[in-house]
């Protein structure tokens, strides 16, 4: 089984969600089940269907947060070397073009978030910063076109 990476953080996090299907909104479910069963006629009974397809989504969540758990492996980004780009690294990014600084965090696939500067590994941006030190250059060759960014820091 391919390890995945990630931290802490996203390791409890992926746990609690686990937690809340299983205790919480797996027996809700099962109760609203039960509640459109007692209307009666199942063939023409939405909140039965409802119900039912909510099943499906809860079952087959709880199956992927099982396997992503079963096969995280967890890295404490603190004990990693701050001298170039690994895992777990909060860098300081300067778009060459714009003069703009964006701040970034270098996270699992199950982890990102742009909204809040976490980018996967495995991103295009990603996998171009690996390895970087500070003041090295770092392309991005998206869709859009080439983007180029200078690592202004490790933080």
């Amino acid at each position: 089984m391919e390890r995945t990476p990630i931290t802490k953080e996203g390791y409890e996090s992926l746990k609690k969600e686990l937690g809340n299907l299983k205790s919480v909104e797996r027996p809700q479910n099962i109760k609203a089940i039960e509640e459109a069963r007692a209307h009666g006629d199942l063939s023409e009974n939405a909140e039965f269907d409802a119900a039912k397809e909510r099943q499906g989504f809860i079952e087959g969540r709880i199956g992927e947060l099982e396997f992503k758990l079963a096969s995280a492996d967890i890295i404490d980004p603190d004990k990693l070397p701050k001298d170039r780009i690994v895992f777990g690294c909060r860098v300081m990014l300067e778009n060459s073009d714009t003069g703009e600084e964006i701040e970034y965090q270098l996270v699992g696939p199950e982890e990102s978030n742009i909204e809040k500067g976490r980018i996967s590994i495995s991103s295009p941006l990603g996998k171009a910063m690996i390895g970087k030190e500070p003041g090295d250059e770092v392309i991005l060759h998206a869709p859009g076109g080439k983007r180029c960014y200078e690592l202004v820091e490790i933080l």
